[in-house]
């Protein structure tokens, strides 16, 4: 077993211990101690994402002490305070509009995506809504497994990941606060009265993404610097500086819904 760990014990054993090195039981040993480092360390959120990388199952070389992936380390923003990191994320997915939204299907088993314009924000702007058709395919999907993934992008390479749980609500005072009057020309009029593509319709419903962790990468570079970073690392083989790569933890996303509740 391995003895009691400093701080900086914890940090350096994301880059240099590897999975098949480690007993079972150490491996337990490590984890435990990496989580508890994160709940009294915030400003160290994203161990946890480096460790498992380090730690993961597949690997088809060994770098030694040098970092397999240079991009992810040289692009890695962490001097950055929550409230900063989160008010970023929510100006560039509000600047977006759509997001593509992915379920997995209960009979194939394959993972599938469809485009879904943001409806409203809750939670600290943190958990995303949208409005669905109930009698879609997504609905079908989530309810048989409720892990959804929202992703967006723009033409200047920044993008968000956004991992959560969906639920779906059909309560009509809900559908009435995110209903807008162009679902008509999506849902239609079926002309018997009920169907009619306004907020009574019951098909009409809100899917509610109840956010769990965030990957994102902003830039604040010119299209023209940034494809000089790139052409000075195809030449010289330096990673290339493009985006500022920024993630949320679980714990980090509880704790801006517990301030931005007050």
């Amino acid at each position: 077993m391995l003895g009691k760990m400093t701080a900086l014990h914890r940090v350096t054993l994301r880059i240099n211990i590897r999975r098949t090195h480690l007993k079972p039981t150490d491996r337990l040993y490590i984890a435990t101690t990496v989580t508890r480092f994160q709940q009294q360390h915030p400003r160290n959120i994203t161990l946890n994402h480096q460790f498992t990388r380090k730690m993961a199952s597949f690997s088809n070389t060994d770098t030694g002490n040098k970092p397999s992936g240079p991009y992810y380390e040289k692009n890695l923003d962490t001097d950055i305070s929550l409230k900063e990191k989160v008010e970023n994320l929510i100006k560039f997915v509000s600047s977006c509009k759509f997001g593509m939204m992915t379920t997995r299907d209960p009979t194939s088993g394959k993972l599938v995506s469809r485009c879904m314009a943001i409806a409203g924000k809750e939670g600290g702007d943190i958990d995303l809504t949208f409005t669905t058709n109930t009698e879609s395919h997504k609905t079908d999907e989530l309810k048989a497994d409720n892990h959804t993934n929202v992703s967006f992008y723009d033409n200047s390479g920044q993008w968000a990941s956004i991992a959560g749980e969906a639920s779906i609500e059909t309560d009509r005072e809900v559908v009435k606060k995110y209903y807008s009057p162009t679902l008509k020309a999506w849902m239609g009029d079926l002309g018997d009265g009920v169907h009619d593509g306004s907020e009574n319709d019951p098909r009409i419903a809100v899917l509610k993404v109840k956010t769990s962790s965030v990957t994102y990468a902003v830039t604040g570079k010119t299209i023209v610097s940034r494809a000089a970073e790139i052409a000075k690392g195809t030449i010289t083989g330096e990673p290339a500086g493009v985006n500022k790569l920024r993630e949320i933890s679980e714990g980090e996303i509880q704790q801006w819904r517990a301030t931005a509740s007050k």
